[in-house]
């Protein structure tokens, strides 16, 4: 069990911490290796179960089961335990241990080490009293109430997904099927908890020089600031090991946002002879196997890249038929919710909540798809199904969004982006945006102050 929390490391960065932090690539993978086999081996062996067999019979209490083990599901079942102790919670997660995307960036560059990112999800499940299985999720039936996983069916009484979001690139090859699984392997993004992040990290060092460029999905995408810092810590890796690299930042938006002025401060001021931005650099086409992209704002030879394709609500969430539709009827590729409560229009009982979640509302339209976000969601939701177990009406919660971003290592600078909601005279949703644009240590850390609070929070730790 690796649970690591930032008040435990003191404010001042000594010898002795960066040596720990700045661990070999192979310690992590072994680490990670280690955790994922010791959380295996206490999850039910699948060959005892089958998908047609009942995995969880039910007993008399009231079952909520969570689809998704991230930021926001483990949030919604160790609260639900405090809020409705009388429900049974279930929670269900493909995944044998928790990756944390918050911080993986810091990761790539050997600022954190793995044992900053990875925990057990046992031990959390164990520690706040409710039951964790590790499966593969196949199917939702909303009119049975009913989850399918590859060991079996799990019935519900509510039902929270919090899947997080797919990575798709038909919009560049539509149904190339070849071009897409080429770029995947080669050029991935890291975007989602999986083998990417250990393929990025290996490519980031392993480049030997040359042009590296970076895509940016169109909004709304997963954590809008942190493509940015990507950018900026990579460049920081070339500049200290002298690697001659070049990284051209292509986003489609017309500027950088959010926290524009302190990003483009940190381009200008650290790495002006690196990092190269162009806006308004929507992908029109992409050639993979000659390195070619073709933009709106130009097209660009590479000899490396990371192509961050379009995002859209989890897979599940377009099974389980909970996608919205615009104004012509055509899918919105997000999930059609309640702006306050997260709920379906037509299934009151069912939520999705974190980075599938639509437009909220006309002034700003998407929450930010962030870590900080799933987590107060799947805080409100507990609060939500509490209410309705017991007949309550709901009252709404309203949430908040913080972000740390790190640009600079040495020393360690970040700068941040708070946003704050209240509800406005005219019954939608306001958002304020407030960047701090001024990098500085002190905003590090911060960031390690939020990263222990929240992993305390969702681990019970």
């Amino acid at each position: 069990q690796l649970l690591v929390c930032a008040d435990r490391f003191p404010f001042t960065f000594t010898e002795s911490f960066m040596t720990t932090a700045r661990r070999t690539l192979i310690k992590g993978a072994a680490a990670l290796g280690a955790l994922s086999a010791a959380s295996s081996s206490v999850i039910a062996q699948p060959f005892l179960f089958s998908p047609s067999t009942e995995l969880l019979p039910k007993g008399k209490k009231r079952r909520v089961v969570v689809l998704g083990g991230g930021w926001g599901g483990l949030a919604t079942a160790r609260h639900l335990r405090e809020d409705a102790p009388d429900l049974e919670v279930v929670l269900l997660e493909k995944n044998p241990i928790f990756w944390s995307c918050p911080l993986s960036n810091k990761w790539l560059v050997d600022v954190v080490d793995t044992s900053f990112l990875v925990h057990s999800y046992t031990a959390a499940a164990e520690r706040m009293g409710y039951t964790f299985v590790q499966t593969e999720i196949t199917d939702i039936d909303r009119d049975k109430k009913r989850v399918h996983t590859a060991q079996g069916f799990v019935d519900y009484d509510w039902l929270v997904v919090s899947a997080g979001i797919r990575v798709t690139y038909e919009p560049w090859f539509g149904n190339d099927r070849a071009a897409s699984a080429y770029t995947h392997k080669h050029f991935s993004s890291a975007y989602v908890p999986s083998s990417e992040h250990l393929a990025l990290k290996q490519k980031i060092k392993g480049f030997k020089g040359g042009t590296f460029v970076m895509t940016l999905p169109p909004p709304p995408h997963r954590c809008p600031p942190s493509p940015y810092e990507r950018a900026c810590l990579m460049a920081d890796y070339f500049k200290r090991n002298k690697i001659a690299a070049k990284i051209l930042i292509l986003d489609p938006k017309p500027r950088i946002m959010p926290i524009g002025g302190g990003y483009r401060m940190a381009f200008d001021e650290l790495y002006d002879d690196i990092i190269t931005y162009v806006p308004n650099a929507g992908v029109k086409e992409l050639d993979p196997y000659n390195k070619v992209v073709k933009t709106m704002a130009g097209d660009f030879k590479f000899d490396d890249a990371i192509f961050m394709g379009h995002h859209q609500a989890a897979d599940l969430v377009w099974k389980m038929g909970a996608i919205g539709k615009n104004a012509e009827g055509k899918p919105t590729t997000w999930a059609a919710v309640h702006p306050e409560f997260y709920n379906l229009k037509d299934d009151p009982n069912v939520f999705v909540i974190g980075d599938s979640v639509g437009a909220v509302s006309p002034q700003f339209g998407h929450y930010p798809k962030s870590g900080h976000v799933a987590n107060r969601m799947g805080r409100s939701v507990s609060t939500y199904i509490a209410q309705q177990s017991k007949g309550k009406p709901m009252k709404p919660v309203i949430i908040d969004n913080l972000c740390y971003m790190l640009v600079n290592t040495e020393p360690l600078e970040a700068i941040s982006v708070k946003f704050d909601y209240k509800m406005g005279p005219e019954g939608h949703i306001l958002q304020t945006v407030t960047d701090d644009n001024f990098r500085r240590q002190g905003l590090w850390q911060e960031d390690l102050q939020w990263y222990g609070n929240m992993v305390k929070d969702f681990t019970g730790a």
